[in-house]
């Protein structure tokens, strides 16, 4: 007996010596940088140019992938998983031995490695530096749904209101990030989506699977994607139902680890390069399986977990990002969890009636910044399930797309506004806007009141000059002030040349953009001997 529990011991003190540890190890630098810069449709889709451009969001290094050379060869590395990367970070994901791990720093690429459980990194193994290094216009009345079931969802932040300007998503490209998304391609309430070319693509980062329907042990991407894409006329009718989607699956269902973090990183690092303009996430990381990850209260501090920091430079670089504030409101830990503590528009729930719904995360006290930005329903919300029937279901993971769509809809309203511009307009919409509380952040936004708000700012501009619809899908038309003579516009590319002129001594004009290809153009408007340059999104 005695024998075997030495020989216990020992196999106990082994494995705990083996122990699987999971680790971002940073890398020094990147290839052939200069070079990627200065030819960025080499790295990034021509829509995510327009983005940048439009929003004055600089194409740096940090869009620049991460060197595959130096991955392949710490794949070689004995007992190393290379399991994710972030090119923002420049950095890659691995599972391996602390033992194992350390080795990687005899690399010489290889310049900081910051383990899962922090604990570890007080041994100066990793670099604190490296941790936290950057790596009016007048409209028609088109549209008039009949949302069913989803109604109250709609109008309660008054996104009915931008749906019947005919903003409604069209030219928004959306991604989800989720735990799985059966059914989406065959289920009739996406039918809108796929007749219209707007259900993109997708990734499964977690199984490393391009097919984003292979995986059905999880149909709470669906759930989600149904409050912002769904379409069943006369039932349900999601807050952007014409906008596109790529969806992606980050979160692994059946298990909770660092490393989902990481697949979000790299998941929106993607979205990044294919241009998409808003980002939904209806997830939020606190506590894992093992309890030496997990994060702290304090931790939520806006600039800690490594899936806040990667939010907070997606923000940077212009997407909106959307993220539920979680569903701790009654249970000890009771704040938000990463990454709604960042820089993301944090979205709470409220029950039909617009009271606060008793689990929505709150923010921290001092409420400093105010979290959640605001709240939407989430109590009872309308969903559409994986089997194509339409259900109810509680959480902030359901208030955050109904808000992520009419984002949506707001971009495509004002194309030439930036992410926080447009965040702190639908801040300043919401119902305690003067007041804000950790329960309810902002309030309940209005996103009509946030429209007119806007469209009065563009029209009493110096130019005095009005150009919609933009996007535009054939007409753009251009309304001068009444004391305009003798005007010429020229249409013409990003890189300068003229395709059309036009010449007008009437106070309107209508520009034919219907034979053109997709994409941004810019109209030079020369009237009472000033020119003004204008940016206008062909569909």
């Amino acid at each position: 007996m005695k024998k075997l529990l030495v020989l216990a011991i020992i196999v106990i003190a082994q494995f705990t010596v083996a122990q699987t540890q999971h680790a971002w190890v940073y890398f020094t630098d990147k290839p052939n940088v200069a070079t990627a810069l200065a030819n960025p449709i080499t790295i990034l889709t021509q829509k995510a140019i327009d983005r940048k451009n439009n929003h004055g969001v600089a194409i740096d290094n940090r869009d620049v992938p991460v060197n595959e050379t130096y991955i392949s060869q710490v794949k070689t590395q004995t007992g190393i998983t290379v399991k994710a990367k972030s090119k923002w970070f420049n950095c890659v994901h691995v599972l391996g031995t602390q033992t194992d791990i350390d080795n990687l720093l005899n690399l010489s690429f290889v310049t900081a490695i910051v383990y899962a459980d922090r604990s570890l990194n007080m041994s100066g193994r990793s670099t604190t530096e490296a941790y936290n290094s950057r790596a009016g216009e007048k409209f028609e009345t088109l549209v008039m749904f009949n949302y069913g079931n989803s109604a109250n969802q709609a109008t309660m932040i008054k996104v009915d209101k931008l749906h019947e300007m005919d903003y409604t998503g069209e030219g928004i490209t959306v991604a989800v990030m989720d735990s799985g998304f059966p059914n989406v391609h065959t289920m009739s309430a996406f039918q809108r989506l796929r007749d219209n070319g707007d259900l993109l693509d997708g990734y499964d980062f977690v199984d490393r699977n391009p097919d984003i329907y292979a995986y059905t042990g999880n149909s709470h991407g669906t759930n989600v994607l149904s409050d912002m894409a769904g379409y069943l006329d006369g039932q349900f009718v999601g807050t952007a139902p014409d906008a596109s989607y790529y969806l992606f699956r980050t979160e692994d269902a059946a298990n909770e680890t660092p490393l989902e973090e990481s697949y979000w990183v790299e998941a929106v690092e993607r979205a990044d390069s294919l241009g998409v303009d808003v980002v939904n996430t209806s997830l939020g990381y606190s506590d894992f399986d093992d309890s030496r990850y997990n994060y702290t209260t304090a931790d939520m501090d806006g600039n800690t977990a490594f899936i806040t920091r990667g939010g907070n430079i997606a923000v940077e670089k212009g997407m909106l990002m959307v993220n539920s504030a979680g569903n701790s409101g009654n249970t000890s830990w009771g704040i938000v969890t990463a990454p709604a503590d960042g820089d993301v528009f944090t979205i709470g729930a409220v029950d039909g009636s617009g009271n606060y719904a008793s689990f929505s995360s709150r923010g921290r006290t001092p409420n400093i910044p105010v979290k959640p930005d605001v709240v939407a329903h989430g109590v009872g919300t309308y969903v559409i399930a994986s089997s194509g029937g339409i259900t109810t279901s509680n959480g902030t993971s359901f208030s955050s797309p109904i808000i992520a769509g009419a984002m949506a809809c707001m971009v495509q309203a004002f194309p030439n506004k930036t992410n926080l511009e447009l965040m702190q307009l639908v801040r300043e919409s919401a119902s305690i806007y003067s007041n804000p509380n950790n329960q309810l952040g902002y309030g309940i936004p209005d996103f009509e009141a946030a429209f007119i708000t806007l469209s009065e700012n563009e029209i009493e501009n110096p130019a005095t000059i009005q150009i919609f619809p933009n996007p535009a899908k054939a007409i753009v038309h251009i309304n001068l002030p009444e004391t305009t003579q003798n005007t010429t516009i020229t249409l013409g590319n990003l890189l300068g040349k003229t395709i059309k002129v036009y010449t007008t001594t009437t106070s309107s004009q209508r520009v034919d953009v219907s034979e053109l290809a997709a994409g941004m153009y810019l109209l030079r408007i020369e009237a009472n001997g000033e020119t003004i340059t204008k940016k206008i999104i062909k569909q």
